[in-house]
C-alpha cells in the first residue's frame, strides 16, 4: 500500500460538480492499493497516517499527530500510485490491486482511522474526481507499507 500523505489547511473532492469529501487543518492521503496488499497493510499504513508526528508543536516543531492535534482526515482512492513508467511513455498499472481487492483495503483504511477517533471523509471510489487543496508548509511525505516485507 502507497500513500501521499500531505498536510492541508483545508482540501475538498469533487464529482459532478457535487462536493463529496471535505476537511479543514488536516491530511490529506492519497492511497494506492497494491495486488499484494492485505490486512497487515492496512494497519502498517493506518497506524503510520494517525500517528505520523508532522504538525507544530507550541514550539513550532513538529511534533503532533493529527490524532492529538484533532484534525481530519480526507482519503482518495489514487489506483495511479502504483503507475509504472519505467518501459514506454504509457504507464502499467498492472501492479494495482483489483478494484474489488482495492475498494475494500481503501475502505478499510478509512474504517481503521475512524475506529482510532478520526474524522474521515473520502473521495469516491473509482470515480473522476477533482481534489482540491492548500498544503500546509507545503508538507509531503511518502508512506509504503512494502517496506514491511
Amino acid at each position: 500500500m502507497r500513500a501521499v500523505v500531505q498536510r492541508v489547511l483545508s482540501a475538498k473532492v469533487t464529482v459532478d460538480e457535487e462536493i463529496v469529501g471535505k476537511i479543514q487543518h488536516g491530511l490529506l492521503v492519497l492511497l494506492g492499493v497494491h495486488d499484494s496488499d492485505g490486512p497487515a497493510d492496512v494497519e502498517y499504513i493506518s497506524d503510520k497516517i494517525r500517528n505520523l508526528r508532522i504538525f507544530e508543536d507550541s514550539e513550532g516543531k513538529m511534533n503532533l499527530s493529527v490524532k492529538e492535534m484533532r484534525g481530519a482526515v480526507l482519503l482518495v482512492s489514487q489506483f495511479t500510485l502504483y503507475g509504472d513508467a519505467r518501459k514506454g511513455r504509457r504507464p502499467s498499472f498492472t501492479a494495482a490491486a483489483a478494484p474489488d481487492k482495492a475498494e475494500a483495503l481503501y475502505l478499510g483504511v478509512g474504517e481503521a482511522l475512524r475506529n482510532d477517533g478520526l474524522e474521515v471523509r473520502t473521495g469516491r471510489f473509482a470515480a473522476h474526481m477533482k481534489v482540491s487543496l492548500v498544503n500546509d508548509g507545503p508538507v509531503t511525505l511518502i508512506l509504503d507499507s512494502s517496506r514491511l516485507l
